[in-house]
């Protein structure tokens, strides 16, 4: 949960409602973890500058909340995927950073080729005419 994909005439309407947290999840399992995974390659940032990133790069479609968003994020440290360290944020607040590391790269390279084969697998399945 937190993790949505919505439609132009959507986003409107649920950013003034709902805000940005606890929207229902539309992502296919551990995908969530690909994607800040793939965040992290441009160097540290902190959970709203993830946030961020995933929303500006998909074109206003994917919009994760905190409630999926820090979860994930555990995840990935526990795993030794990614690394964390307090800093100050652009407006001189106190902010977690998280990195990719050593092993965070090759999980994302695996992450990644397995949901391009998905994906193709998909795409057959609905180019077929039987």
């Amino acid at each position: 949960m937190g993790l949505a994909f919505l439609s132009s005439d959507d986003i409107q309407s649920h950013q003034s409602l709902m805000g940005l947290t606890n929207t229902p999840s539309d992502l296919l399992p551990g995908t969530l973890e690909l994607l800040i995974l793939k965040s992290l390659v441009s160097g540290r940032k902190h959970g709203y500058a993830i946030v961020e990133h995933l929303r500006v790069t998909s074109r206003d479609v994917l919009y994760v909340g905190e409630s999926a968003l820090y979860p994930a994020l555990q995840r990935l440290l526990v795993n030794g995927w990614a690394k964390a360290e307090w800093g100050l944020s652009e407006t001189n607040r106190r902010a977690r950073y998280y990195a990719l590391t050593p092993a965070g790269r090759k999980q994302l390279a695996g992450e990644r080729a397995e949901f391009e084969r998905m994906v193709r697998a998909i795409q057959h399945v609905l180019d077929a005419t039987t």
